[in-house]
């Protein structure tokens, strides 16, 4: 065997071997949902999620968000690094080198986004531990949660007020959330919320290009919150990314353990920001089925006003960039087997509807 031969097999085997190996590994047991939850949802990821969350939420700034600054600069450099050796003939025969170094380190980083949380999109779920079955449903199951949201919110947003919605601090809901799930912990084994770490984002401003009003950084266990958005959707957006901390990587799941903390707080600002968002989904799912009849007109005026306010907001934010973003997510959803992509939050509609089969109400 020439020695080139030689050189290039032990750096394979130094290189490569062990990082191809762990993803194997991480491959084949994401078929065994039942081992993940046991041993990796309910075992090695408390720990993990536990030393992040205490040392991220000891600081009062996103150590993700400047991680993801630093990120986007070495991007940046690695792009011009990778058009100086393209077109230089004295460094070409670099390129394939340089490739390959960037795809070993691609390699970690997608072993790392494993096994600090991603694995957690391969779990049984909410549905297994609250022993809810993932049914299919009717439209007429959709019209009557349709209906059950609208008394849920003609009740509620009386008692919040009959003039404009309040508008707490974004700081005040984000203390708040803390304090519900604090509260929830000892009554609820997946709430079991300890060491919080949320943030508010230091993209808010830039959110709406992006496409996003929340999002959890796995590498430091970090929940973000978008201050650009209508005050009355923050509660249920932190209680969303807080059930992301817990191990809930689905955004169905994420959507069905966050309405589980929301709806039980004593604050009516919680419970409608939860019960709100849940009816626009509702309504788009009915819509989807070509039912018109979203029962919109039966809401009191001040709930059809909020929702005109929330509507006319992101309209206003609506720009060219964001469906790209959209797309790229969509895309990531789909590769970590949630097949309906960024329709996968509207599968929160099958779970409510299977609790309320089970228990008779939402």
């Amino acid at each position: 065997m020439h020695n080139k031969q030689v050189n290039l097999l032990k750096i394979f085997y130094k290189e490569w071997l062990t990082p191809l190996i762990i993803l194997l590994c991480i491959y084949l047991i994401s078929f065994f949902p039942t081992v993940i939850e046991k041993y990796y949802s309910n075992g090695i990821y408390l720990y993990i999620s536990y030393i992040l969350r205490s040392i991220s939420g000891s600081v009062s700034f996103s150590i993700g968000d400047v991680l993801y600054i630093i990120l986007v600069g070495y991007l940046l450099v690695q792009g011009i690094k990778f058009f100086a050796i393209l077109f230089s003939k004295e460094r070409r025969k670099d390129f394939f080198k340089y490739i390959l170094q960037t795809a070993k380190k691609a390699l970690w980083l997608i072993i790392f986004f494993q096994i600090l949380w991603g694995m957690n999109y391969y779990r049984i779920g909410v549905t297994h531990q609250l022993n809810i079955p993932k049914n299919d449903y009717t439209k007429e199951d959709v019209e009557s949660l349709v209906c059950d949201l609208v008394q849920k919110l003609n009740t509620i947003r009386p008692a919040i007020g009959r003039n404009e919605l309040p508008q707490p601090s974004f700081e005040n809901i984000i203390e708040e959330s803390i304090l519900l799930h604090d509260s929830l912990r000892m009554k609820n084994n997946l709430l079991n919320y300890k060491k919080a770490s949320v943030k508010k984002s230091i993209f808010s401003k830039y959110g709406h290009y992006i496409g996003f009003v929340g999002y959890y950084n796995p590498f430091t266990a970090e929940a973000q919150l978008s201050v650009d958005v209508p005050k009355v959707l923050a509660p249920y957006i932190v209680c969303h990314e807080i059930a992301h901390q817990l191990g809930y990587a689905a955004e169905d799941e994420a959507n069905f353990v966050g309405y589980l903390s929301c709806s039980q707080s004593n604050n009516p600002y919680f419970k409608y920001s939860v019960y709100l968002d849940l009816y626009r989904y509702a309504a788009i799912e009915l819509l989807m089925m070509n039912e018109t009849n979203t029962h919109k007109w039966e809401l009191d005026t001040l709930v059809q006003n909020d929702l005109k306010d929330i509507r006319k907001f992101f309209l206003a934010k609506a720009n060219n960039i964001s469906p790209t973003f959209s797309a790229i997510y969509n895309q990531y959803l789909k590769a970590n087997r949630q097949s309906k992509g960024l329709s996968s939050y509207n599968n929160v509609i099958g779970l409510l509807i299977s609790k309320k089969k089970k228990y008779g109400n939402i």
